[in-house]
C-alpha cells in the first residue's frame, strides 16, 4: 500500500496568511498540519508516501522532512501546476503508485478518536473505500445517500439540495484501478477531476465500500480561520489534560518499530532545546 497527501490548494479562505506559506504548514497547537496527515498514514503501516504540493511549498516539505528515511520513510515529491482538482493525484503519482493499492488523504484534514477500523480498512480494501461522516452543512461537502439497509446508493459533490447529512471526508482507499479511472475521468464543470466521480465509478463496479463514521470521532476539516482556531484548541486540551501528544510523527515511527532506539535518540539529539524535544525524552525516560 502507498499513500499520498495532497497538500497543495490556494489556500484562499486563509489569505492573507496563505500568501506566505501553504496552509498545510500552519499551526495546529504545537505542531504543522501536515504532521496530522502524515500520523494517520504512518499509523495504518504505510511507509511510501508521496507529497504532492506546488512549486514554492515543496522545498518546505523538503526542509520539514527530507527522504523521511530518518522515520523510516520512502518520502518522494510531486509537483501539481494547479488545483486540478482531487483525483488528479493519481495521474500525477502513477510511477509513484506502481502496481499497488493507494490510500489518499487530504493535506488538511484531521481525524481524531479510535480509528482502528480506518487502519483495518488501510490494509484489507478489496476495491475502494471511503467513509461517511454526519454533517450540519452537507451542502459544502461530496455527499454519499444510503439506502434503508445501509448501503451506499448515490454519490453527489457539493450538493444544492444534498440527499443526506453524510460528508464523505478526505481519506480515500483504493485499489490499483483507480489510475486508469482517474486517466479516464472528464473534467467537470468546475474545471476538476473530482474525486466524487472516481468513487461513483467503484460505485456503479460493486466495489465501493462505504463506512458510516459514529459518534466519538472527530473529523476537523481545517479551511477557515475559525476551523484552524478549534484544532489547535482541540488538541491543546487533549494534550495538556493527558500529558500525550497527537500526532507526533516521532514518536510514531518509533512505536511502529519504523526506526530503532538508537535512531530516535539520534532524532531527538538533533532537535533544538524545545518542550516538544523534552517530551520526547521522556519516553526514553518511561520505558
Amino acid at each position: 500500500m502507498k499513500g499520498i497527501i495532497l497538500a497543495g490548494g490556494s489556500g484562499s479562505r486563509l489569505y492573507p496568511i496563505s500568501k506566505v506559506y501553504s496552509k498545510q504548514l500552519t499551526l495546529i497547537y504545537d505542531k504543522p498540519l501536515i504532521y496530522f496527515p502524515l500520523s494517520i498514514l504512518m499509523l495504518g503501516g504505510i511507509k511510501d508516501i508521496l507529497i504532492i504540493s506546488n512549486e514554492e511549498t515543496i522545498p518546505m516539505y523538503k526542509k520539514l522532512f527530507n527522504d523521511g528515511s530518518h522515520l523510516g520513510l520512502n518520502i518522494q515529491y510531486k509537483l501539481q501546476s494547479a488545483p486540478n482538482g482531487i483525483a488528479e493525484s493519481f495521474i500525477l503519482g502513477d510511477k509513484f503508485i506502481g502496481d499497488d493499492s493507494v490510500t489518499l488523504i487530504l493535506g488538511d484534514n484531521i481525524f481524531y478518536g479510535t480509528l482502528d477500523y480506518m487502519y483495518n480498512a488501510i490494509k484489507n480494501n478489496v476495491g475502494a473505500t471511503v467513509f461517511g461522516y454526519r454533517v450540519t452543512d452537507p451542502e459544502r461537502y461530496g455527499i454519499v445517500e444510503f439506502d434503508d439497509e445501509g448501503n451506499a446508493i448515490s454519490l453527489e459533490e457539493k450538493p444544492a439540495h444534498p440527499k443526506s447529512n453524510y460528508a464523505v471526508p478526505g481519506l480515500y482507499i483504493y485499489n490499483n484501478e483507480v489510475v486508469n479511472i482517474s486517466k479516464n475521468l472528464k473534467p467537470s464543470p468546475r474545471g476538476e477531476l473530482e474525486i466524487t466521480d472516481v468513487n461513483i465509478e467503484y460505485l456503479k463496479k460493486g466495489t465501493l465500500k462505504v463506512e458510516k463514521i459514529g459518534r466519538g470521532v472527530a473529523w476537523l476539516d481545517t479551511g477557515t480561520p475559525e476551523s484552524l482556531l478549534q484544532a489547535s484548541n482541540f488538541f491543546g486540551v487533549i494534550e495538556d489534560r493527558q500529558g500525550l501528544k497527537v500526532a507526533c510523527i516521532e514518536e510514531i515511527a518509533y512505536n511502529m518499530d519504523f526506526i530503532t532506539k538508537a535512531q530516535f535518540e539520534k532524532i531527538i539529539s538533533e532537535m533544538p532545546k524545545s518542550l516538544y524535544r523534552s517530551y520526547l525524552e521522556k519516553i526514553l525516560e518511561n520505558e
